[in-house]
């Protein structure tokens, strides 16, 4: 059974989602927190949670240290930032604090329903502008640098960097990664910079995004 947690300061929000999760995921059992107090307290009560929606903007949030408390609290269940916020570094950033997806509130019930289930099937979610802009920025050489994971170059990377790059693309932080992978944080470490020089990319928010759409069952079965 499905549980998912609804953190957010706006009961009338609340209820929407709600109502969306209601109708996709039948027989899901949603809980509903208002701050990040009441939230980090729920969490430590239950840890069978599934999926947790958090608002950036509700009260004791102080930006994304919110967020940080709460994947520190609760490495291993999938935070999804539900939020108005606009700004495309934030949104980003997100998913470099732990995050595994990122809604916007003005999206349609379809695109929340879809994400949500994208993200329950183990994929990270974003926006699709702030994916297109991703990929346009400029690299360090003024050309465009396209961040989309070809074959070829996931096909270079060795079996333990694609399970350390699917750990990554979970929100998972290199403590985590080490502690289910049973390899030690410095190794982890080792791999990530490996994994970002294969991919061509800077960090793990650029990583993250160019495999978000990847199967990595599909290359593990080599």
């Amino acid at each position: 059974m499905l549980k998912v947690l609804v953190a957010d300061d706006h009961p009338l929000f609340r209820d929407a989602i709600i109502n969306i999760i209601g109708r996709r995921f039948e027989g899901c059992v949603t809980y509903e927190t208002q701050d990040i107090d009441a939230t980090l307290a729920f969490v430590k009560e239950h840890d069978d949670l599934d999926l947790i929606l958090l608002d950036l903007n509700m009260p004791g949030m102080s930006g994304l240290n919110g967020l940080l408390d709460l994947r520190n609290e609760c490495p291993t269940t999938p935070v999804v930032v539900v939020s108005a916020e606009e700004e495309k570094q934030t949104i980003l950033q997100t998913l470099a604090y732990g995050a595994v997806g990122f809604i916007a509130k003005s999206s349609s019930k379809d695109t929340i329903g879809d994400a949500l289930e994208s993200v329950l099937n183990g994929n990270v979610y974003l926006p699709s502008d702030i994916i297109r802009n991703t990929d346009n920025q400029r690299s360090s050489g003024g050309r465009q640098h396209d961040l989309r994971v070809g074959v070829e170059t996931l096909s270079s990377l060795t079996r333990r960097q694609l399970m350390v790059l699917k750990c990554m693309t979970k929100g998972e932080a290199n403590k985590q990664i080490a502690y289910n992978l049973n390899i030690s944080e410095t190794t982890v470490k080792s791999h990530v910079s490996s994994i970002l020089k294969k991919l061509g990319v800077y960090n793990r928010v650029q990583a993250v995004v160019g495999c978000s759409d990847i199967d990595f069952n599909q290359y593990l079965k080599r």
